[in-house]
């Protein structure tokens, strides 16, 4: 019966065909058109002069890149901080007893991811505003610490703190809903036994979360830093809203700057170069960050036993192929 229901294996192959080609259209194709013509000279329109491998020895030496690069390395640290652990703090809030109404928590809380990032960076750019802002206002009319709106703090390009610390604030308030979600499900997979058992031993609320919460839903969490590391290397949106990379290039990101160089400069080929260069530097801060808290969010019985069971995978191949060979 199931077999005269199942469709033939040309028919799911036809199906699984459209999304693949919608892929590879969608993601390769441009990939692979950007590192061909990021080894040309292109100033946008039809002529493009092959110049081999100029730009990427430009890139290399590219002192403004760099710094984009390490303006990115910022966010990423400070959103993986303040995104995913604060969305954890808020999580075991929510979880507690004490909270109620939790379900109006969740949806306020997800809230702002829904909005367009660059309608974030305008938002928060007015809250910053030297003399409108909503920050400056509280401090010179509610604490009065100072006399007039000309002496007041200019948050974007000032130096009242750390322009890439003032950037990273809207990006950590915007997501940290969409990981308190994230968690909020993979906590709800825990069996409440095991959470039981522990009160009753107990243990506090803190305890709870450190050692048995955490070590629980860490495939989780390393989801969650995958996802904010993918997402702070190709941060655009809310930045350019905020100070298009100024003043000067102090807050200049890797994507805002390869859009100034194809679009703004009329660079298509060095701004080809750039986005292969944030390709490949996003791969290596993922794979690494990976290796890194794989190694770290594992204890040292776990890698012991990983490498015992390796040894013994590798003993029972080597016994079946004699196996093998002495029955043939």
């Amino acid at each position: 019966m199931l077999n005269t229901i199942r469709p033939k294996g040309r028919v799911i192959f036809a199906y699984l065909c459209i999304p693949v080609a919608l892929f590879i259209f969608t993601v390769f194709v441009p990939l692979i058109a950007a590192l061909y013509y990021g080894f040309t000279d292109w100033k946008g329109g039809p002529v493009k002069n092959f110049n081999g491998i100029q730009n990427y020895v430009q890139l290399f030496h590219d002192d403004v890149f760099w710094h984009s690069f390490g303006n990115n390395l910022y966010l990423v640290v400070a959103c993986i901080i303040g995104q995913i652990g604060i969305a954890f703090i808020i999580v075991m809030l929510i979880n507690s007893k004490l909270v109620k109404l939790k379900g109006i928590h969740r949806t306020f809380g997800f809230f702002p991811s829904t909005i367009s990032a660059l309608c974030i960076g305008f938002v928060w750019k007015m809250i910053y505003d030297q003399r409108t802002g909503l920050i400056n206002w509280y401090l010179t009319e509610v604490l009065h610490k100072y006399k007039n709106m000309k002496s007041a703090p200019i948050w974007l390009g000032g130096e009242a703190a750390p322009i890439m610390l003032v950037l990273s604030i809207p990006l950590i308030w915007q997501y940290i809903g969409y990981y308190m979600v994230i968690i909020l499900s993979a906590v709800a997979s825990i069996d409440t036994s095991v959470l039981e058992s522990a009160e009753i031993d107990g243990a506090t609320g803190f305890q709870r979360a450190i050692y048995i919460i955490f070590p629980l839903i860490k495939n989780t969490l390393l989801v969650c830093i995958t996802l904010c590391i993918a997402g702070n290397m190709k941060a655009f949106d809310s930045i350019y809203a905020m100070t298009e990379g100024g003043p000067g290039t102090s807050s200049m990101v890797m994507a805002l700057y390869g859009y100034n160089q194809s679009f703004k400069s009329s660079n298509l080929g060095y701004g080809s170069t750039i986005s292969v260069g944030i390709f490949v530097l996003s791969l290596a801060v993922i794979g690494g960050s990976q290796f890194i808290l794989n190694y770290y969010m594992t204890d040292s019985y776990d890698r012991e036993e990983k490498k015992r069971k390796k040894i013994r995978d590798k003993e029972a191949r080597i016994a079946m192929k004699k196996r093998m060979k002495g029955g043939a």
